[in-house]
């Protein structure tokens, strides 16, 4: 699996997903620009001592991973539920920056990837990190967990 935060903009939101990023065995994807360093110290305190775990890959832009995956969604408040949706083994998940989601080009070039999370009318969005943690852990549940320990440790 793979959660690809595009143009992401809250250090503590990347460190979170980093985190759920080691703890699902997910591949993590920024794409340029960010709106923090990695260097961030509030960053590294989100994702603690996780970091050399991440496998971390960084990107100049959205165009250079789309077209090339087999399987994507793109996240957004609009699209289908995606609830709907069977997930492959190796999903490619993109969400957008945490102030206005994936831009309107992006969603609008493939409309039949947009998928969303319901929520109750008058809410505009979820956490980012809430939202990735929802999504990966669905597209795990419809493959058995794959690789995690479902009856402790």
């Amino acid at each position: 699996m793979h959660l690809v935060l595009v143009h992401p903009e809250i250090h503590s939101n990347t460190g979170n997903i980093a985190r759920t990023s080691v703890a699902i065995g997910a591949d993590l994807h920024l794409v340029k620009p960010l709106g923090f360093s990695l260097e961030d110290r509030y960053l590294r305190r989100a994702g603690l001592d996780y970091w050399p775990m991440v496998r971390l890959h960084i990107h100049e832009s959205i165009e250079e991973l789309l077209p090339t995956q087999e399987e994507f969604w793109l996240f957004s408040s609009h699209g289908r539920f995606y609830g709907d949706v069977a997930f492959g083994p190796d999903p490619w998940l993109f969400f957008g920056r945490e102030s206005t989601g994936l831009e309107p080009e992006i969603l609008a070039a493939y409309p039949d990837r947009g998928l969303r999370i319901p929520m109750r009318p008058g809410v505009r969005s979820l956490n980012l990190g809430n939202a990735a943690s929802i999504v990966a852990y669905e597209a795990l549940r419809q493959h058995g967990y794959p690789g995690l320990w479902r009856d402790g440790r």
